[in-house]
């Protein structure tokens, strides 16, 4: 491990903040406001660090789990460590937390006056992963993204002040689109993890087995599944899209941000003949910023 690299693992908070540069869309660009970078960042480090527990992918060495007050020999449970998360979490409503990226988040809690439930909302969506491996139903899995996808949208427009019932609708169609199309993206390592987001009815339709999805390329079955996924996303995500139009300035074009970056994933998928078996496909900055243009002018 490099030095700096050795710096991170010893730095918990930085480590995870530092993983916004590898996410599909802009988590807090330099063209926002100061405050607004600040809120962001503090709510993307809660949401890192909650998704990083539920996956095993915490810094190495065990210093998130003792932050959180988990003894050594337990900081490999998961579950012992989301009740531990949210037991923090609580604290940063009524004292004081213990975990560094939980104390980033305070003063934004304060300032804005966000409430517990869309970061309740994202500690059971990962307590869920630890015990639903499968989906029977497309709606099985909306109920999920429910969980794991919709509070994040709802705090950048508390964040923002922008919230209102209809944008909260179109963004919830449109971060439920984006949490699809990532798991869309990621089947061969969700099935690492033993995981599949594809609704098992689906699944059955398209005449796909389990043991389809361990495969090094996809066949024609497994492509077909992938495809009408891709598209019900597709369409989530155009139901969505409206939300740019309705807001102004600055925060349209992050918003435009997240929709291009869906709208980019979605053509790379297309572009991969929907083989997402040997990796993810990803698309280019060219293709990203080109999306950006289409969703901004309220085309595409």
């Amino acid at each position: 491990m490099t030095p700096a690299g050795t710096a991170r693992a010893g730095d918990p908070e930085r480590s995870t903040l530092d993983k916004a540069a590898d996410e599909n869309f802009p988590v807090a660009p330099f063209f926002l406001p100061r405050a607004w970078r600040a809120d962001l960042m503090a709510v993307y480090g809660f949401a890192r660090l909650v998704d990083d527990i539920g996956d095993g992918d915490l810094a190495p060495g065990g210093q998130d789990a003792r932050l959180l007050g988990v003894p050594p020999d337990e900081a490999e449970d998961r579950l012992l460590l989301l009740d531990a998360f949210e037991a923090d979490l609580h604290r940063v409503f009524d004292s004081t937390p213990g975990h560094p990226l939980l104390r980033r988040l305070q003063p934004t809690v304060r300032r804005t006056g966000l409430t517990p439930e869309p970061f309740l909302g994202l500690i059971a969506a990962n307590r869920q992963d630890q015990i639903v491996k499968r989906y029977e139903t497309y709606d099985d899995l909306l109920a999920y993204c429910e969980l794991s996808a919709n509070p994040v949208g709802r705090l950048v427009l508390s964040v923002t002040g922008t919230s209102t019932p209809e944008r909260v609708r179109r963004s919830d169609a449109v971060c439920t689109a984006l949490q699809i199309v990532e798991h869309l993206q990621d089947v061969a390592e969700d099935l690492g993890r033993d995981r599949i987001y594809l609704p098992a009815q689906d699944m059955k339709r398209f005449h796909v087995q389990e043991a389809d999805l361990a495969t090094a390329t996809a066949g024609a079955s497994a492509r077909a599944l992938v495809a009408y996924e891709t598209e019900r996303a597709g369409n989530l995500l155009n139901e969505g899209t409206p939300l740019v139009g309705s807001v102004h300035g600055r925060l349209k074009l992050l918003l435009a941000g997240f929709v291009a970056g869906g709208r980019a994933a979605i053509r790379a998928i297309a572009a991969a003949q929907y083989d997402v078996l040997p990796g993810p496909p990803k698309p280019g900055k060219i293709q990203l910023l080109r999306e950006v243009g289409v969703t901004l002018r309220g085309k595409g």
